[in-house]
This record gives C-alpha cells, structure tokens and sequence, in this order.
C-alpha cells in the first residue's frame, strides 16, 4: 500500500506572508531606512500616509522625525492633495499606502493635483501586483497601467531590498512625479550578489543567456533569476534583464539584448497583460522592426482569488515553478 505525502495546510497567514523563499536572505524595512538616512541632511523631506505607517515603513521616518510627519487618516484622496500642497510649498512629500489605494481610488488627485502641475511628490505604494491574498480590494495588478497613463509620471518597480533602498535617494533627487512600487516588511536580498546597482532610468543586464532573454520588473527579476539557474539542469541557458524603471523606459538596451538573434525573449511582470511592461517592450521593439520570437508571463485580466500567496502564484503562473514549466514549454 503507497501513501502520497499532503502538502502543509496553508493558513491565513500566507495570505500577507513574506515574498522571500524559505532561507532566503531578507534585510528589514529598507525604503523606511533608507529615507531616514536620507532626511538627516534634507530638511525638505516629509512623510505622510493614510493610517498605513507600520505598513508602509514609514513608521521609522515618523519616530526619527515626528515634526515631518503627517497622518492623514483613512482619506487617500486628502493624502494626495496635502502631498501636493506641501510640494508647491518647497516640500518633497514621500507619501505611502497601499498601491490600490493610490491609484485607483485616489487617481483623479494624482492626475489633476501632482502630475498636471509636475509637483515633486513621491508615491512609494505598498502591495503591488499579486503581493497579497486578499482579493481584487488589494491586489493593484493594474497600477502600472494607470500610472503609465499620466503624462510625466515616472515608475519604479524594485526588485528586492539593494534596489529599494538605492532607489529612495534617487527618486528623491529627481525633479517630479515618481510612482515607486514599494516593498516593505522582510524584503529579500538578491542582487548584491550580480554586481548590481540601481540606476535611475537604465535597464542592468543581470545574467546572460543563449537561448532565453526573461526582461523582468519588481519581484519577477528575482523569480527569473531562480527559474534561470533552475533550467541550467535542462541545459537551457537564460538571460535576464531587469528593468527597474518601466517609465521613462530604457529602450536602448532592450532593443540591444531583444535584437540579438536566436534567443527567444519573454517578458515577466507582476501585473496584468494589460497596459504594463510586457506592452511597453511590446511597442519599443515594433516600433524598431525588432521582431524577436516573444512570449509574455504576467497575470491574466481578470479578477484575481483570494488565498494564500503560494498557492496564487502557482495559479497565475508567477512561481519559480510555473515560469519554468512555462517557458520549457515554449522552447518545445
């Protein structure tokens, strides 16, 4: 008589779990750090959130700085308001809450309010893409759309902690609308170990590869590097690209490393098909007569489930496991 091993029973909690893999190195809270750090010798900074501080990180900025900080309660659309007030004022107002929130619910102030008159606001925005298990109410899979959307706005989608806590200094230094999607709590630690460096505007060749190129944004630049060195076992050699800034996009070095022959180029993204990377890449290499075999993984347009985060991203497609399947699958 055969038994067949159960996989644990997920609870809850894996709805809001960390999105690092088991074991793997994590640093604490980098964005609230890093801009800790950085408002020590910029007097200019503020803080402000819609009652999402601990959630955000930003709780440190607002032990560290109690003076410079703003809780603007339940009211995403005063938060964005207050945001670009203080901005006319000389202000450079870092302002966090859920990426939904944000961009769906406060949209029209973005637009009318900070972006119409190019105000120096920051919108670092917690729970981007399929980061929570909560259901359409909190999961921002279309945030990258909307943002890309308004003429101006500038979008960063970090991959792990070195790049959000390199990010910070440069999106504040930067003159104008940013929309960084922000990740909080125990956030992972990859890239140090590729060299790398966050560049604001410019793509980073990570790894490269004969047979795939994965160009990845955000939490799907870390999954294309464990799919790469997993189908290493298969003999299938894959490069991967990050592009960390999706607006304005480094379209030089994706039409260079898309327009090599040979490789099959597949485009990764924690958002949905709709109106993302995947369709920013898409026009660049047409508009170029780059006209590589391309495939995209990013989550459907549709609704999303509720659940636990393994088991949505085992769903959607965005697991290690998933992509590889995937992209095997494509190579035939």
């Amino acid at each position: 008589m055969s038994t067949t091993a159960k996989k644990p029973r997920l609870t809850t909690s894996a709805m809001i779990a960390s999105i690092a893999s088991e074991g793997q190195r994590v640093q604490s809270a980098p964005f609230g750090k890093a801009l800790v750090e950085l408002a020590a010798n910029r007097t200019e900074i503020v803080g402000l959130t819609a009652d999402l501080a601990k959630y955000t990180d930003l709780h440190l900025f607002g032990q560290a700085y109690p003076d410079r900080f703003f809780q603007m309660g339940m009211a995403e659309q005063l938060l964005m308001a207050a945001a670009g007030g203080m901005a006319k004022e000389g202000f450079v107002p870092f302002a966090t809450t859920y990426a939904v929130f944000a961009t769906r619910r406060a949209f029209d102030f973005v637009h009318q309010v900070i972006a119409e008159e190019n105000l120096n606001v920051k919108l670092c925005c917690a729970l981007p893409g399929l980061t929570t298990g909560y259901g359409p109410s909190h999961q921002a899979t279309e945030d990258i759309a909307l943002m890309r959307g308004i003429p101006g706005m500038t979008i960063v989608d970090p991959c792990d902690a070195l790049d959000t806590e390199q990010a910070v200094p440069q999106i504040a230094a930067h003159n104008g609308p940013v929309y960084m999607r922000l990740l909080r709590g125990n956030v992972p630690l990859v890239l140090d170990e590729y060299g790398y460096s966050f560049e604001l505007g410019k793509a980073k060749m990570l790894r490269d590869g004969r047979d795939v190129l994965v160009i990845s944004s955000g939490i799907l630049t870390m999954r294309a590097l464990e799919v790469a060195k997993a189908l290493e076992a298969d003999k299938v050699d894959v490069g991967v690209l990050h592009v960390p800034t999706i607006k304005p996009l480094d379209v030089a070095t994706i039409l260079r490393e898309a327009g090599r022959s040979g490789r099959l180029v597949v485009v990764a993204e924690n958002h949905s098909t709709v109106g993302g990377l995947g369709e920013a890449v898409a026009t660049a290499l047409l508009t170029a007569g780059v006209m590589p075999q391309f495939r995209q993984i990013a989550l459907p347009d549709a609704f999303l489930d509720a659940g636990a985060l393994p088991t949505l991203h085992d769903r959607y497609g965005i697991s290690i496991e998933a992509m590889s399947a995937t992209i095997k699958g494509w190579l035939g």
